[in-house]
């Protein structure tokens, strides 16, 4: 076996003093300020409009939501009652455990008062937010890849790793790159590509596609993904709780995707807000 196949990446960027910065925090930092980046420029071309006071409380909503939900995801899908024993490791953000599934859903949910706050229209919010999402997710998984966790299963092929430690000394997938590349290359391309039509495609289309290929993605690259440790193969021993929790994706996407088509709501700008009286207010100038 080749000595290149080795993981011997070291997981902590640089320290200065008793400071340490890892990869993954770094991966973290750029995943959101490319994003801020991408939502800004989409919504230039859509004729969205988006000051910087409204980037920085979509941000600041979205982070929020991420964290929570991701942390809550974990705990809740992936905890195997260990944090109903132990419910302050809940806190625990140092010792790991973030949940994509929990994160989206955070993040959604954190879209309605950004929504209501910048009074953007929640789908054309949630259409630019999942333009931006993959590149978080490429980051994300390359991040993955440099802390040698989420590996994938034992595995013949030339390009297989051997991680070490709790993955033995059995070369294996590099799924965490598989996922960088399809879940964030792949995914952002396509709906980069779809966001350059002008007029823009109708309220929803984005969401719904996001949800549809990274749902699909997901649960293909699962199959050669170790499922985790405390919970193993579900469902007659052949399903893992990551695709559980992908298949609804692709029937939710089809379901929005579906909305988005028949209604044809256009990508507005700004929402009027009612006034005193409840006639509408015209939009900030």
């Amino acid at each position: 076996m080749l000595d290149a196949l080795y993981h011997a990446i070291d997981p902590v960027a640089f320290s200065l003093g008793p400071l340490t910065v890892r990869w993954y925090g770094i991966a973290y930092v750029l995943g959101f300020v490319c994003a801020a980046l991408i939502i800004w420029r989409v919504a230039r071309r859509w004729r969205v409009e988006v000051d910087v006071d409204s980037l920085l409380t979509i941000m600041i909503c979205v982070i929020i939501g991420i964290i929570v939900g991701g942390r809550l995801g974990y705990v809740l899908f992936y905890g195997d009652g260990y944090y109903l024993a132990h419910p302050l490791d809940i806190l625990a953000f140092n010792q790991g455990g973030m949940s994509f599934h929990g994160g989206l859903l955070g993040a959604l949910l954190s879209g309605i008062p950004a929504a209501r706050l910048t009074r953007i229209p929640f789908l054309t919010l949630a259409d630019l937010g999942c333009i931006a999402a993959p590149v978080g997710l490429f980051f994300g998984r390359c991040a993955n890849f440099v802390n040698g966790e989420l590996w994938g299963a034992p595995t013949d092929a030339p390009w297989g790793v051997v991680f070490g430690g709790a993955a033995g000394m059995m070369p294996r997938h590099p799924s965490q790159l598989y996922e960088a590349l399809l879940e964030g290359v792949v995914i952002f391309c396509v709906l980069y590509a779809l966001s350059r039509r002008v007029p823009p495609r109708p309220r929803g289309t984005f969401l719904g596609a996001f949800l549809v290929m990274y749902g699909a993605f997901r649960f293909l690259i699962e199959f050669v993904r170790e499922p985790d440790v405390q919970l193993g193969y579900l469902w007659g021993g052949w399903l893992t709780m990551g695709q559980v929790l992908s298949a609804p994706l692709i029937l939710a996407g089809v379901v929005v995707l579906a909305f988005a088509w028949r209604r044809r709501l256009p990508q507005r700008g700004v929402e009027p807000a009612a006034g005193p009286a409840g006639a509408p207010r015209a939009p900030r100038g």
